[in-house]
């Protein structure tokens, strides 16, 4: 199973506004464990960098003037996550970007369908809990030392950490149990069933007991 876990930065929350994709980070998951393979895109969004946005990332106009557009590495981003699912925090942000980005290049939407939104998977594994990526961290003991801005990268490093504890800790393979169990039938070993033993005893044998009796002072055999 092989799962794409991603974030965004954006120059601002709307696409609609006119607002663009700046970076993109992705990291590799197969079966809950992480590949080492990771890919991030820096974007040239060919406008300005509010200074709003520039506060949370640090990715300045001049920063991305030389980056290329989301046109030059659209496929590339395409060919990446390929057919996996896709794990994202506030997915409905993310693929809103995304997905104009796309459209803008007549190229397929990403649907909704294929994602999992870590906030609605925290909200039902750990009802009342705060679900920023910072908190959820802190709760997990996730490393935070690296995050004094947002990055789309990294981000997406630290929420592979945290789907991993949402879906059933650090231990590969033991959150997979109980979705396999329903699934698939366990295979049962057949057992060698041998014919019961006789334990009722010779003639010889209660001779030899009668005989022991005989020598105790008011044995229970006799009462």
């Amino acid at each position: 199973m092989r799962e794409i876990v991603f974030d965004t930065e954006t120059t601002g929350l709307d696409p609609n506004a006119g607002h663009r994709v700046v970076e993109i980070g992705c990291v590799e998951l197969i079966n809950h464990v992480p590949t080492g393979r990771s890919a991030q895109w820096y974007i040239n969004p060919e406008r300005d960098m509010p200074e709003d946005a520039f506060r949370v990332h640090g990715l300045s106009q001049a920063f991305l003037a030389d980056k290329p557009v989301f046109a030059a590495i659209a496929h590339e981003f395409v060919a990446f996550i390929a057919e996996a699912r896709l794990i994202a925090h506030n997915a409905a942000f993310d693929l809103k970007f995304l997905n104009a980005e796309l459209a803008a290049l007549d190229l397929p939407a990403l649907p909704h369908e294929r994602t999992i939104d870590t906030i609605a998977l925290a909200r039902e594994k750990i009802p009342g809990a705060q679900y920023s990526l910072d908190a959820l961290c802190r709760r997990f003991d996730i490393d935070l030392t690296r995050r004094d801005r947002h990055g789309a990268l990294l981000d997406a490093g630290l929420l592979a950490e945290v789907y991993l504890e949402l879906v059933g800790g650090r231990q590969p393979g033991l959150s997979l149990v109980a979705d396999t169990a329903a699934s698939s039938a366990v295979p049962v070993a057949e057992r060698e069933i041998r014919p019961p033993r006789a334990h009722a005893p010779t003639a010889d044998e209660q001779q030899a007991h009668a005989a022991f009796v005989a020598t105790l002072k008011e044995p229970l055999w006799t009462r």
